[in-house]
């Protein structure tokens, strides 16, 4: 049995994934921390998996978080997306990171996935990620890194993310391929859908109008970016926490639903909606496409089952080719 930990774990996105694995390959998990500042999540997150998640991890003292065995974090990306600031560093967000070094420092477990924006590799010229990579190896373990795509493992949803692994052994690690056809969003998007998320007529007849070209077939997502330029994908553009500019409009008629912005990060139907539009789009935003979370943590307990000392995978943080 592995015992887990679930910082900033948000709606629980790493938990449904790690579950799945865990069932899929036959490998018993079992959670004993968790945490998240922001009271909806931590909320939603006790109603989907009766445990409610600690605070402030910056309040937390190392010896109140059980040993564990594997750590998982989606730390705030804020700070190093497009849409935020790129501060980096400089914003007490991305300082976080260091309370996840603290934690593996202090606890050791055998293997950690944290999950970041791509962004994060090139931030001021690749130093930033150069340095996360640094100091990960600098305490004892051995790291690799990889972007995937939410396209790549059958969820209509363009999120591009970067999955980091680590070890305290050189283990051979196989990253997924993805590859996975993607699912239709004929079969994703509601039937019945409430006149709440619809545009008055006059709104979508303005959109119709800006829409430059060929009108797409649908179902497709509309994007509507900050200077009012609309284009239509057959899958959806990133969801995001904030940039209110950012409209994803099925059909360019209406917004997500709450229970479809969950199925386009790859959520179960059965996972409980507890809040509204305005927040569970904050929450979701947030959130990791629960396919490609899965891919990485099954590799991940492969190779703890079955450990093989690497003998091909470079781990020497100096010779990462960086994206």
């Amino acid at each position: 049995m592995f015992k887990c930990i679930d910082l900033f774990c948000g709606i629980g996105g790493f938990r449904i994934a790690a579950n799945q694995a865990s069932k899929d390959l036959g490998i018993d998990l079992k959670w004993v921390f968790s945490c998240d500042i922001d009271s909806h999540a931590q909320q939603a997150y006790f109603e989907n998996f009766q445990d409610y998640p600690h605070g402030d991890i910056t309040k937390i003292e190392s010896k109140d978080i059980p040993d564990h065995d594997l750590l998982f974090a989606g730390f705030p990306c804020q700070p190093f997306s497009i849409c935020g600031d790129l501060k980096g560093f400089e914003d007490s967000r991305g300082t976080l990171f260091f309370e996840i070094v603290r934690v593996l420092r202090e606890k050791r477990p055998a293997s950690f996935v944290l999950e970041n924006v791509k962004q994060l590799v090139g931030h001021n010229q690749g130093k930033t990620f150069k340095r996360i990579l640094e100091i990960l190896n600098e305490i004892g373990y051995f790291v690799d890194y990889k972007v995937l795509n939410g396209l790549d493992f059958g969820i209509p949803h363009k999120r591009e993310r970067i999955f980091i692994v680590g070890f305290r052994e050189p283990y051979h690690f196989e990253w997924p391929t993805g590859k996975i056809p993607m699912q239709s969003l004929a079969d994703l998007l509601e039937i019945k859908v409430s006149d709440f998320y619809y545009a008055s007529p006059k709104i979508r007849q303005s959109r119709l109008e800006r829409f430059e070209g060929k009108l797409p077939e649908p179902p497709t997502i509309w994007h509507e970016n900050k200077s009012g330029h609309l284009s239509a994908y057959p899958y959806s553009c990133a969801m995001r926490a904030g940039a209110s500019y950012n409209y994803l409009l099925v059909n360019g008629e209406r917004r997500l639903t709450e229970r479809e912005m969950l199925r386009l990060l790859g959520f179960p139907d059965s996972f409980k909606i507890i809040y509204g539009y305005s927040i569970m789009r904050k929450l979701a935003g947030n959130s990791i496409v629960v396919p490609c979370a899965l891919s990485v943590i099954k590799a991940v307990l492969l190779t703890l089952r079955n450990p093989n000392i690497s003998s091909s995978l470079n781990y020497d943080v100096k010779q990462l080719a960086f994206l």
